[in-house]
């Protein structure tokens, strides 16, 4: 999930809230919410996962998933849509049929109550810096995936580098006599044994 750090990270943050219509809770009184901070935010960049919120889940059949959605009140998912206006974009399925939505919002965000990453503040909500489109959710993927290839690439440096630092090291570290012992070059006598 996101890591927003330091002074200021969790306020004003470019999000897109892509709610599923099926994503209710049973008793309709919540929606589920996949809140990521947005790629072009200044927070997005360098993100190998933009979501507010990720768990870890094996469904029956032993696959594992992210669950990747947070439960919001009725009243807060609209004010979501009420913040987003016209700035919102279809969620289609193969067939072109709408089946749910993808808002832009700009809010603050603080970690969920129930432990599990962050949720956004409502009572912060407006609208977003930046305009959703068709080819929001690729740029969202995109960038993911060019932050997890860093990363990647610079621990596979740095395990290079290891190795050629460990031996420098080595061949700068001052030679040690061993015909005498450590204790007696201190000046200190030898411990009675006994």
């Amino acid at each position: 999930m996101a890591q927003l750090r330091g002074p200021g990270s969790m306020t004003g943050v470019n999000l897109l809230a892509k709610v599923y219509d099926n994503g209710v809770t049973k008793d309709g009184k919540a929606r589920f919410v996949d809140a990521q901070i947005d790629a072009r935010d200044q927070r997005g960049p360098g993100q190998t996962n933009l979501h507010l919120t990720s768990q870890r889940v094996t469904d029956k059949d032993g696959k594992t998933r992210y669950n990747n959605g947070a439960a919001y009140s009725t009243g807060q998912f609209e004010e979501i849509v009420k913040a987003a206006g016209p700035n919102f974009e279809p969620i289609t399925n193969k067939d072109g049929a709408e089946i749910g939505r993808i808002y832009a919002v700009k809010a603050n965000v603080m970690p969920s109550t129930k432990g599990n990453g962050l949720v956004l503040n409502t009572k912060s909500l407006e609208q977003s810096d930046f305009k959703v489109d068709g080819q929001t959710m690729d740029n969202q993927f995109a960038s993911m995936k060019a932050a997890k290839e860093a990363a990647e690439a610079a621990k596979a440096s740095r395990a290079k580098e290891a190795p050629a630092v460990e031996a420098q090291a080595e061949a700068e570290a001052p030679e040690q006599s061993i015909d005498v012992p450590l204790f007696e070059e201190a000046g200190l006598e030898e411990p009675a044994v006994g």
